[in-house]
């Protein structure tokens, strides 16, 4: 599956347009903690390994995710592989046994919008960065990704983004740490 995702910053009237414009499909709390390699550099590869807990109505769910490179220069848009997990502290376990290593635990929340079928709007509150506005598709169809990205990019200017970033909310505070 490929995520071709657009994202940018956000404010107050930004956040007010979607949520008058769309369909709240729920509000969550996210916990994704990442992890580098024990023989290779993530950070130079352009992957990222995450456990991510989703917290939401009073349940949780928990996902192993794998995200490859990111396929062109304009968007976030990368290869991701994702599995359910039962119990993310065995996970971790396991993953820490095999040589790797926590970098950062980003925290979010986040509201999910509906637009129309296969495109979702999201609306992040991100600890330590503020807040962004992601608009994402999924394909399988790499010829697809050009015109999905223009198009997830026009929803977003039309919504009042100026600012694009391409950049994960993990490079953004490690880059903000360091």
């Amino acid at each position: 599956m490929i995520e071709v995702e657009v994202k940018g910053y956000a404010d107050d009237s930004i956040f007010e347009r979607v949520r008058e414009e769309f369909e709240l499909m729920r509000k969550e709390h996210h916990e994704d903690t990442y992890y580098q390699h024990p023989c290779r550099d993530f950070a130079e590869t352009d992957e990222a390994l995450r456990i991510r807990i989703r917290r939401f109505d009073g349940h949780f769910e928990a996902f192993l995710t794998y995200k490859g490179p990111k396929l062109d220069s304009t968007s976030k848009t990368r290869e991701e592989i994702e599995v359910p997990i039962n119990d993310p502290d065995e996970h971790t376990r396991i993953l820490e046994a095999l040589g790797f290593r926590e970098v950062l635990t980003v925290e979010k929340v986040r509201e999910k919008y509906y637009v129309e079928k296969g495109i979702t709007i999201t609306l992040d509150e991100v600890e330590g960065l503020g807040k962004f506005i992601e608009a994402e598709a999924v394909t399988e169809d790499r010829d697809k990704v050009p015109e999905l990205v223009e198009r997830l990019k026009r929803l977003l200017l039309e919504l009042g983004v100026t600012r694009f970033e391409r950049r994960s909310y993990l490079e953004l505070l490690l880059e903000k740490e360091g």
